[in-house]
């Protein structure tokens, strides 16, 4: 009869068994065809992220100092967890390059850390590292992705350190972490770096760096397109 329903059989049972297994195995992929290790998945995601604007950032470094002095008491730019590089041998807008960690979805330093001295905050969600767990092995600065390691080493104390959007900030009285503030968002004087809760798009630069300049930026001269 050409409206009796279709009986099922095991083999049928068998078959869409297996196909769920292989979609849920397929829902472990993420873009570019990698596994993610079972760990991962156990991470949960920051509670916030770091945008910048790089055709905003007028390359003070202004962050970068005030990174070191919340975080170490001092102002060194190489102990800053947010990096500025300018390059004078190019045009605007790519003459300027603001490295902050992105707060990865899948964090590949934290998997990589083989001492779990880089975590997740259980609270917050925001990647940390502990610095008595650290043993300097540099295994999270290969394993970020990025042109310049998001996780940095801190030559003076010979550990791996990272922005932590001033969760822990022995040297700044204020709060911090996403329920708070973030020093470098506080002191940019130009406004180039923006705080969000929101997840970023992980593909590519494009969910990290944003346009924040306004009808005020134009006013002065400066393009905001």
């Amino acid at each position: 009869m050409a409206n009796e329903p279709k009986k099922s059989s095991r083999r049928d049972f068998i078959k869409i068994s297996s196909a769920s297994v292989i979609g849920l195995s397929l829902g472990a992929l993420i873009p570019g065809g990698k596994w993610l290790e079972n760990e991962v998945y156990a991470i949960p995601a920051s509670q916030g992220y770091l945008l910048v604007d790089t055709k905003k950032c007028q390359g003070c470094s202004t962050c970068t100092i005030v990174c070191s002095l919340a975080h170490e008491g001092k102002q060194n730019l190489s102990l800053g967890r947010i990096q500025v590089q300018q390059n004078p041998f190019k045009a605007f807008p790519d003459d300027i390059k603001i490295d902050q960690c992105r707060q990865c979805a899948y964090p590949a330093c934290v998997t990589a850390c083989p001492t779990k001295a880089l975590h997740a905050d259980k609270k917050t969600g925001v990647r940390l590292v502990s610095p008595d767990k650290c043993i300097g092995c540099q295994r999270c600065m290969e394993a970020c992705p990025y042109e310049t390691s998001n996780a940095a080493w801190n030559h003076e104390d010979k550990n791996g350190h990272k922005c932590d959007l001033c969760l822990e900030t022995p040297f700044w009285k204020e709060q911090g972490g996403p329920n708070g503030k973030q020093a470098c968002v506080q002191v940019c004087p130009v406004n180039a770096i923006a705080f969000t809760k929101e997840i970023p798009v992980q593909a590519g630069d494009g969910g990290y760096k944003v346009n924040l300049r306004d009808e005020s930026w134009k006013q002065l001269g400066y393009p905001i397109s």
